[in-house]
Formats: structure tokens, sequence, C-alpha cells
């Protein structure tokens, strides 16, 4: 008589690694409370608590937007806000990938103890990081009070007077288009969130990998047009002369990421381009991180 043959697991598998995602959202009390936690406990027994965040943020806007400003040649009131917002986009971004290699590292004690989907503790990541980005866009909120007459007309930052001139590179100002930051956002954040889980995983398994990539952020960082005008390389811009290095710089996928988001909130110019690179990468990343978690969320227990 032939032995049966045992039935096939279903560890490794798609269902399981869609169904751990679709548990881990449905868990949201436990994922935003966690994050809410790890605010408090930053700046517990402090009078302003999580307002630190804020002024930190607010100081570091001011002082630099001060100083490149001048090394930039460009007007402070079309280049602060273009360069606060590149500051408070990156402040998430980078949080994302510095937080998201250690996600599961961090969670060491949780993981051993609390029977969760291994996406609750890839959201509690993203989610800390967002309520740290809702605090610092108050800084973007005074600093659109305060210069919103000279972004509400056309501008350039490719020139010292930051006046629209014939043959610059021209933004058209602000619009109702400043609500495409909404899904520009969202789109980041669903790209963080795959971003967590693959370099999460990756990094328990390789614990070399964190090191790797705390180096390339910083790479990454002056590689961005963050605190640099990208226009100044546009047209008839200042540092026209140098204009080959556009196609570099429109091979950095961050590019496209700040784009969908900072250029509604202070009315610069995007184009489709700047969606579909993103929306293909949100696609392709998702994939690989799927994936990795049909093969290896079983193991993460064990590595940490």
């Amino acid at each position: 008589m032939a032995t049966p043959a045992p039935p096939a697991s279903d560890s490794k598998t798609f269902s399981r690694a869609f169904a751990d995602i679709k548990a881990g959202f449905r868990a949201r009390e436990l994922w935003g409370h966690l994050g809410w936690q790890d605010i408090k406990q930053r700046y517990r027994r402090s009078v302003i608590g999580p307002f630190w965040i804020t002024i930190s943020q607010a100081v570091i806007a001011l002082g630099l937007g001060l100083l490149y400003s001048q090394l930039f040649n460009a007007p402070i009131e079309v280049f602060l806000p273009y360069l606060s917002t590149g500051f408070i986009l990156w402040g998430f971004i980078s949080g994302c990938l510095a937080e998201g290699m250690e996600t599961f590292i961090s969670n060491e004690g949780l993981i051993k103890q609390l029977p969760a989907p291994l996406s609750v503790y890839m959201l509690r990541t993203v989610w800390r990081q967002t309520l740290l980005l809702a605090h610092n866009m108050i800084v973007y909120v005074v600093i659109l009070v305060i210069f919103f007459s000279a972004l509400d007309n056309q501008y350039s930052l490719g020139s010292p007077d930051g006046l629209c001139h014939a043959g610059l590179y021209c933004h058209p100002g602000l619009s109702w288009n400043i609500l495409l930051a909404i899904p520009g956002f969202f789109l980041l954040a669903l790209n963080a969130g795959w971003v967590t889980l693959l370099l999460g995983i990756i990094s328990t398994r390789f614990r070399d990998i964190p090191q790797v990539i705390n180096s390339l952020i910083q790479l990454l960082f002056y590689g961005t047009p963050i605190v640099w005008p990208v226009d100044q390389l546009m047209g008839g811009g200042v540092r026209s002369g140098i204009s080959w290095v556009l196609p570099i710089i429109q091979a950095n996928p961050l590019y496209h990421f700040m784009q969908v988001v900072r250029a509604p909130l202070i009315g610069q110019s995007f184009t489709p381009g700047n969606w579909i690179v993103v929306g293909s990468i949100t696609v392709v990343g998702w994939a690989l991180a799927l994936v990795a978690m049909r093969n290896y969320r079983a193991r993460v227990s064990y590595w940490v």
C-alpha cells in the first residue's frame, strides 16, 4: 500500500504574505498605539513634548535657508519654502530608510512574545514617521503664510530676483494643484511600506546591511535636489553651463518622489513622467517585498 504524500505546506505562498499584510492593517489600534507611544517616549518629561520636532526643523530651515540662498544666489522668499519642504520630506524618507532597516531588530522582544502579523512592525515605523512629518508640516504652513505672495505668482529659482524672465525655467505658482500633494504623499508612504518590509527582512538576516545603507543615505541626500535648486541648471539659469548633469539627476528615483509631493506644495512645475516613475517603482517594489514576505516571513522570528 502506497504511503500518502504529506500535505503541501502553505507557509511559503503569496496568500500567506497577503494575509499577513491584511491582518496588519486590521490591527491598526496596535500599531497606531505603538507609534504614538514611540513619540511620547522620545519626549517624555519635556514641557512642549513633540513640538521640539517642529522647533528643530524651523531652526534648521531658517539657518540653512539664509545661508544657501546667498550661496546659490536665490531670493529667500522662494528659496526658503523650497528648502524647508525639501528638508521635511527628506526627514520622512531618510527616517523610513534608517528605521525601516531596524524595524524587526528593534522589535525583537515583541516579535518573540506577541503573536502579531509581521506587517504590524512595518506599519508602526511608517506611522511613526508620518507623525513626525505632521509635526514638521507646521513649519511649512507658517512659511507658506509668510511667503504666500511670492509663491502665488509665476517665479523661478534660476534667477537672482526670483522673477520669471524669458528663457528661464518658470513655475506656475500656487493653485488647486496643491491638492495633488495628498496622493503624492500616499504614494510616498506606500513606498515606505515596501522599503521597510524588504530592508527590514534583509537587514535582520544580514546585519552589515544597515551600515551600508546608512552610508548611502548621506550620499543620496547630496545627490537629490533638496538644498540646491535644480532650476538653475535649466534654460538660462545661473548654472545652465553644467546642464549635462540633468539626466543624472532625473535618473535618481528620489528626485521624482520629491517632485510629486513638493512641487504641488510650493506651486512648482511637475510632469506626468514624475508620477509614472513613482508608480512604476511602487509596483516593482511591492512585488519584491511580497516575494521576500512569501519566502522569509516565518524566519524573521528566528533571525532576530
